[in-house]
């Protein structure tokens, strides 16, 4: 967990009560001046009202234009950013026609599949020509293609499972197949940094949902051991089924989940786990088999294995790889296998394509390169930052890595700054961290060069000088270090 500071923990609550209190004010007076004009809504309650619209209208819309950046350009190491103005304080924001070539350091594209590539474009186009863009049918109307069972057979086959079944979209896949799996008299048990789409469909599922601290094992065995005693609610039955989920790299904190313990733990109390890879499959690992292959473990004693094409794979949507009964019971029963549109067919070939780069079935080993440059990448660009005083939290290996901002004021002054410098950054903020918690979240690539990287680390050295966001004594450096020993000698 993040041991916050706390002058840092005092200025970010200070700095979130005068925004709360000046946004109260304004509002005050906002009513003030409605009550003398005629309202618009004829009776109608507002649609938009509560702490959610006062969050948007008084914070959010200050800083909105660091988030949503169109880009017109293919999400490689450099893309372009359209730059865009604001007449109104923020409330809209206009594109021009002028773009910034920026460095990215945003997308997830950790392989760098996402631009175009030797062996995947031309299979991709001659797909598209092929089969069209769209299905424009469910998997079980007209929705399958043979490409969509080779997809399936390859996803089985990569993440080592007897069958897999994909989606079109990823955030689908938790979403949609947590309420199948679980239910009434059902017990999920899970982390606390868990994504949005696991904790909507748990919530979806009627099921009993516990949590246990962010990756820690001890307090998941102390919360299983309790709820297996007391059982389900009121009746104090035994549990239908109890399923544990956690992810393999948690997306705003690039840790990587301690799955061995966590999968002995399960199989002692004998509940099931569900393992979502999103940004872990592809991206670590020897072969890029992900968090299992990377910590030794066997994916037999993974019950559920979820993960996406959107990160390593330059593509879109999810999958679930599991025993062929479980995949057989989903295409059954999932809602969106049975009636959302198939995956694209382009899409498709572009991750069949790409694993099968990762593998080096296409006659080469580019593969085994793009995996080992970003585990040197993401552990050099780490490894700079703490030196320079940043506080970066994750594990090695991990292409995430989030730079602590905390203040609110921190969060747009960094993105702008990087900006000016054609470095684009994503920083991250409440809702989707804690309030306390805001953070620059920074994305590695293989596709990133070593020149590049030192680009990067100078530009957010200098802004983080600027900005005030070097919590820790930064390292001397070498040369320095070296000049003293001549001098002592």
């Amino acid at each position: 967990m993040i041991a916050i500071p706390y002058l840092t923990a005092l200025t970010t609550y200070f700095s979130y009560g005068l925004l709360f209190a000046f946004g109260q004010f304004r509002d005050f007076f906002r009513k003030l001046f409605d009550w003398f004009t005629s309202s618009n809504l004829h009776g109608y309650a507002p649609i938009c009202l509560g702490l959610e619209d006062f969050y948007i209208r008084r914070l959010y819309l200050r800083i909105q234009d660091c988030f949503g950046r169109p880009i017109c350009s293919a999400p490689d190491a450099w893309f372009d950013v359209v730059e865009r103005y604001s007449n109104d304080n923020n409330k809209t924001l206009k594109r021009t026609t002028k773009i910034s070539r920026c460095l990215n350091l945003g997308s997830y594209n950790y392989l760098g599949f996402a631009a175009a590539d030797e062996y995947c474009t031309p299979r991709v186009v001659e797909t598209l020509n092929k089969y069209s863009p769209s299905t424009c049918s469910s998997r079980v109307d007209g929705g399958t293609t043979l490409l969509h069972n080779e997809l399936e057979e390859c996803v089985a086959n990569f993440v080592r499972k007897p069958a897999a079944i994909v989606f079109g979209m990823g955030y689908v896949t938790n979403s949609a197949i947590l309420p199948v799996l679980m239910g009434k008299g059902s017990l999920i048990i899970s982390d606390s940094l868990n994504h949005n789409s696991i904790v909507n469909g748990a919530r979806g599922s009627g099921a009993t949902i516990r949590v246990f601290q962010h990756n820690t094992p001890s307090h998941l065995e102390e919360v299983l051991r309790e709820q297996i005693a007391e059982g389900q609610p009121r009746t104090h039955r035994p549990w239908k089924k109890i399923v544990v989920i956690v992810e393999g790299i948690y997306s705003m904190e690039g840790e990587l989940c301690k799955l061995p313990e966590i999968v002995a733990i399960c199989k002692q109390y004998k509940a099931y786990t569900y393992l979502d890879e999103a940004h872990s499959i592809g991206a670590v690992g020897k072969t890029g088999r992900g968090v299992c292959e990377l910590l030794g473990v066997d994916t037999a004693d993974v019950d559920i294995m979820m993960g996406t094409f959107t990160k390593s794979f330059g593509s879109c949507g999810g999958y679930i790889a599991g025993s062929k009964e479980l995949i057989k019971y989903l295409k059954y029963t999932c809602p969106a296998h049975l009636y959302a549109t198939s995956i694209s067919p382009p899409a498709a070939q572009q991750i069949i394509s790409s694993i099968k780069v990762i593998l080096g079935e296409d006659g080469s080993n580019r593969g085994a390169q793009k995996l080992a440059q970003i585990r040197e990448n993401s552990n050099f660009f780490r490894s700079e930052l703490q030196k320079m005083g940043f506080e970066v939290i994750g594990d090695n290996d991990s292409p995430v890595m989030p730079i602590m901002l905390y203040n609110p004021a921190k969060i747009p002054a960094f993105s702008r700054e990087c900006l000016k410098q054609n470095v684009a950054v994503v920083t991250v903020a409440f809702p989707a961290t804690p309030l306390l918690l805001a953070r620059a979240r920074i994305c590695i690539s293989a596709s990133h060069s070593r020149e590049d990287l030192i680009k990067a680390l100078q530009v957010i050295s200098k802004v983080g000088d600027l900005v005030g966001i070097k919590y820790f004594p930064a390292e001397p450096q070498k040369q320095q270090q070296e000049g003293k020993a001549v001098k002592f000698d």
